[in-house]
């Protein structure tokens, strides 16, 4: 523990490509100033859309090897913003992306909404021991958009950090540790605000379409305590 680097930052996320969608810039930014930063994906992401018509055999309603395709996806990734630190919760596909809430994916036994909490938890706990992470970032209560794993990521999260601090739980996977700093991404109603101004001064047809409301985890600036300049 003593050869960590004095910064260190833990960041929980459901599928391959959340972790660059919400966090992206923030990882660059401290990977590049010499923090160690960990990335612990939840699933591969075997449910997630297929766009591009070349690479629709790997849908899961065909070849499903969706997964497979974007832990590569991660790894350029992370090569990308100069991650060095990412793991699978569990180990590469321990969890499986449940889909979108309702669907008959979630109930799959091994679909990580269907997982008890208690049971994720300790592989995380496992993580926290080992990094020893100041900071700690994740989505909030309803995971953002109400995605059912990114719900149960937070979920996860906070017990994994609960108990991670209890010198009692499980100490074999190694002593105790206090996160100090839990964040939850959010997006300022502001900038929700200023981006809709571009977009209507660009001539986009989607704020006609949309309201600030419609945009998943907006929030009043208020509940902002820490923005990272990207």
């Amino acid at each position: 523990m003593s050869d960590l680097p004095a910064r260190r930052l833990l960041l929980v996320h459901a599928h391959p490509d959340d972790e660059s969608i919400n966090n992206g810039a923030t990882m660059a930014r401290y990977a590049a100033e010499g923090a160690l930063v960990t990335l612990v994906t939840c699933t591969l992401g075997e449910e997630g859309e297929v766009i591009p018509p070349e690479l629709a055999h790997l849908a899961p309603d065909r070849e499903d090897r969706l997964g497979p395709y974007r832990v590569g996806e991660l790894a350029a990734a992370m090569a990308e913003l100069g991650v060095t630190d990412h793991r699978f919760l569990g180990g590469p596909g321990r969890f499986r992306d449940s889909g979108m809430m309702g669907v008959e994916q979630n109930e799959r036994a091994n679909a990580f909404w269907n997982t008890d909490v208690d049971t994720a938890a300790p592989y995380l706990v496992e993580v926290i021991r080992e990094t020893r992470p100041q900071v700690l970032v994740t989505y909030d209560p309803d995971g953002g958009y109400g995605h059912p794993d990114h719900i149960q990521a937070h979920r996860v999260a906070m017990r994994a950090a609960e108990l991670a601090a209890d010198p009692a739980y499980r100490a074999d996977l190694g002593p105790a540790h206090t996160i100090a700093k839990i964040y939850w991404n959010r997006v300022p109603r502001p900038v929700a605000e200023a981006g809709f101004a571009r977009l209507r001064a660009e001539g986009s047809a989607f704020p006609a379409a949309a309201a600030i409301d419609d945009v998943p985890g907006v929030v009043d600036e208020d509940r902002i305590t820490t923005e990272i300049d990207a």
